[in-house]
């Protein structure tokens, strides 16, 4: 079994405050959770980014969808269909 109990974190204890000083232990502490806080934060941002670019590729695939599904359908609010000029009657000579 390779589970870490209580006596062998006792023991990483005492070791690191022989090794860094009782006086260092708020510091390496607060850097430990400074460096934490900082790759929460870099990963959320990350993940922000990445469903920006999935929402944008999402809505410019949607749009070329919509324009062209637009071509032979009705025109949507703003459009202006070009009707074909109407055809002048032959003249008969």
């Amino acid at each position: 079994m390779m589970g870490i109990g209580f006596p062998e974190l006792m023991i990483i204890l005492v070791i690191i405050m022989i090794i860094f000083g009782a006086g260092k232990l708020p510091e390496i502490g607060s850097a430990f959770g400074n460096s934490i806080k900082n790759f929460k934060k870099s990963m959320k941002e990350a993940e922000e980014i990445q469903e920006a670019t999935n929402l944008e590729s999402t809505e410019s695939t949607e749009s070329t969808e919509t324009s062209e599904a637009s071509d032979g359908s009705e025109p949507s609010e703003g459009e202006t269909t070009k009707e074909p000029a109407p055809a002048e009657d032959a003249k008969e000579n």
